[in-house]
């Protein structure tokens, strides 16, 4: 199997990186990339084929992986539409609706909608991936096999969920970060220096979410579990239920759920 990505980025960077410890080999890989140190880097880590632009002629592939800004998308859909056949095409861009990438593409249809997260740069990423129904179970164990060598995946019923998963997963890294940052700025108000801090907040999260997939227990139990009647845990649960800390996370994931939405509405209509 043979794939072409159009962008060598982060994304990218760490997909192909996953795909070549999962036995994929560097020689069935492209990118097509226009900077040149990135091009040198990308041969010199991985020893996969680049080329500069498509107009060097789009390499014989299964698969195009789109891992491209989506500002550009539809100029590059556009260089695309006279040169694809019956691959598959896979967008990583947020977003891009699957109906208005076909659109550019001259009305392909055989294209796979996935969002990622940054975890993928170390193997431990969670995308959520949709197809339309003219895309073949083949196509989606392909899609699947790709986005697995990066972490786990989950399939959607509905393209709206997209805006979702975007506002759950794919923006979650950040405000597990913030978070993060938040126990550090409290362990310095306590007198801890910044590298004490980093590693006690940093071990505590770890642990954490280790403890949380080994149990059987929900989130919900295991905090009450670490919660003493009139303790110091509860304390510090009270302070933050009366500043609205939860109330405030859900509130994020529901704005940023709403501007995905936004931005599929203003990139699909460039």
């Amino acid at each position: 199997m043979k794939i072409t990505f159009i962008g060598g980025g982060n994304m990218a960077t760490a997909l192909i990186g996953g795909m070549l410890a999962q036995g994929f080999e560097p020689a069935d890989l492209t990118v097509i990339e226009p900077s040149g140190d990135k091009r040198a880097e990308l041969q010199a880590s991985f020893g996969v084929h680049t080329q500069a632009a498509l107009a060097g002629g789009l390499p014989a592939c299964d698969v195009i992986l789109l891992a491209i800004k989506p500002q550009s998308m539809k100029e590059v859909a556009g260089e695309l539409a006279g040169k694809i056949g019956g691959q598959l095409v896979i967008s990583i861009a947020a977003g891009i609706q699957v109906s208005s990438l076909a659109s550019w593409l001259g009305g392909h249809d055989n294209i796979v909608r996935v969002m990622p997260n940054t975890p993928a740069l170390v193997r431990a990423g969670m995308s959520g991936l949709f197809a339309p129904a003219a895309v073949s179970e083949a196509s989606r164990a392909v899609a699947e096999r790709i986005l697995k060598a990066v972490g786990d995946t989950l399939w959607l019923a509905d393209e709206s969920m997209m805006d979702a998963v975007t506002a759950v997963s794919g923006s979650g890294p950040a405000y597990v970060f913030y978070f993060i940052e938040s126990l550090m700025e409290g362990a310095a108000k306590l007198g801890f220096n910044r590298a004490d801090a980093k590693q006690l907040a940093y071990a505590t999260f770890n642990g954490a979410v280790k403890l949380a997939l080994d149990s059987q227990d929900d989130a919900a139990t295991l905090r009450t579990k670490v919660t003493s009647k009139g303790g110091t845990t509860e304390a510090a649960l009270k302070q933050m239920e009366a500043a609205q800390v939860k109330a405030g996370i859900v509130a994020g994931i529901e704005a940023a759920n709403t501007r995905g939405q936004e931005l599929g509405k203003e990139l699909g209509g460039q």
